[in-house]
């Protein structure tokens, strides 16, 4: 027996189906995009010009010896230990000393100091006599001649002894020192110690054209090394250069770094950021969060759990921060984070 469907009953199952697959679902709604945000509050921001280039000691030398002779490392009085590498040492103090008996022998200090004594005492005597009218005026001005030659003459033979000990002009570290076996003769001219003083060191910077209106002596400057990654050293520009390469199109100077602290050593490849410009309470945003389209420059904050654009106007800037000068205000809640998706008037779940 065939069965037939009423074809009223189909259409309306038809029109039932296709009611059902347009109905939205009530429960359905925008998804929230997940966002960080920041509360802006009034700051500061500074504008630096950037350089880099070897931060060198203030003071440094080279000591060699000025004779031949047996070679004697001294006891570094400090440690009671000889003088090695990374010693400290004063001003004044002998390192290593030369000793040659046949050249001492040859000065004959002593000698040349009696002689002074009896000269002296010889001058004394003629005065004596030339108050008494025993001796002319001659004679007594020859006794003085004797007496300044004798002088001189044991000066020199004390520099010449002095010409064995090779000690620090100025205090510093000592930051080579050549092995020598110990009594073996070491010939003239041959390298002894290095020393430096890198308490304060200075720096030479090329800057380029464009800021030589904005670097003046004595400006500060912060000094950093990868080295050091929490800590700055301060520096302040003390020499400038009036002329402009014309090959590199920048100017020289010189900077001087307070290293008391001894954190830079002689050679490190250092970065130097000089302050050119300050501005204080305004507000200073991430670089990083600003979008652009067609000249426009903008950035999202929330308001209500909604994203809302807005377009601002920047100022000054460094490596990572901009001031803005229009557009936000102090308590807007910047997105920083999720800002990449958004559009205008999207709805925005606040991370904590």
């Amino acid at each position: 027996m065939k069965h037939y469907i009423p074809l009223l009953s189909l259409s309306a199952v038809l029109v039932l189906m296709s009611s059902c697959g347009n109905r939205q679902d009530p429960g359905k709604s925008e998804i929230a995009s997940p966002v960080s945000v920041v509360e802006l509050k009034p700051t500061s921001i500074s504008k630096f010009v950037n350089t880099r280039g070897t931060a060198k000691a203030i003071q440094e030398v080279e000591l060699k010896s000025e004779m031949a002779g047996k070679y004697h490392l001294q006891i570094n009085p400090s440690t009671g230990k000889p003088y090695k590498l990374g010693d400290r040492v004063e001003a004044g103090q002998t390192i290593v000393r030369l000793e040659d008996k046949e050249y001492e022998n040859g000065i004959a200090l002593e000698s040349k100091e009696l002689n002074l004594e009896l000269t002296r005492q010889k001058m004394l005597s003629q005065d004596t006599l030339h108050q008494k009218g025993g001796v002319t005026a001659l004679d007594l001005r020859n006794s003085e001649v004797a007496v300044i030659d004798a002088e001189y003459s044991v000066e020199n033979a004390r520099l010449s002894l002095e010409k064995m000990n090779v000690k620090a002009p100025f205090s510093g570290i000592i930051v080579a020192l050549p092995y020598y076996t110990s009594g073996v003769r070491v010939e003239q001219g041959q390298p002894i110690v290095s020393i430096m003083a890198y308490d304060k060191m200075y720096m030479e910077i090329n800057m380029p054209e464009s800021a030589i209106n904005q670097i003046k002596t004595g400006q500060p400057v912060a000094i950093t090394h990868y080295t050091l990654p929490y800590d700055t050293i301060r520096g302040t520009i003390s020499e400038l250069s009036p002329a402009i390469s014309t090959e590199t199109r920048t100017f020289g100077g010189k900077l001087l770094i307070e290293n008391d602290r001894m954190l830079l050593r002689p050679g490190m490849f250092v970065k130097a950021d000089i302050k050119i410009d300050q501005a204080d309470s305004t507000i200073v945003i991430p670089k990083d969060v600003i979008l652009s389209n067609r000249r426009r420059k903008y950035v999202f904050i929330v308001e209500k759990n909604t994203a809302v654009i807005r377009d601002i106007r920047t100022g000054l800037e460094n490596e990572d921060e901009i001031q803005i000068v229009d557009g936000l205000k102090p308590e807007d809640n910047l997105v920083i984070r999720g800002y990449e998706t958004l559009r205008e008037n999207s709805k925005v779940k606040v991370l904590k």
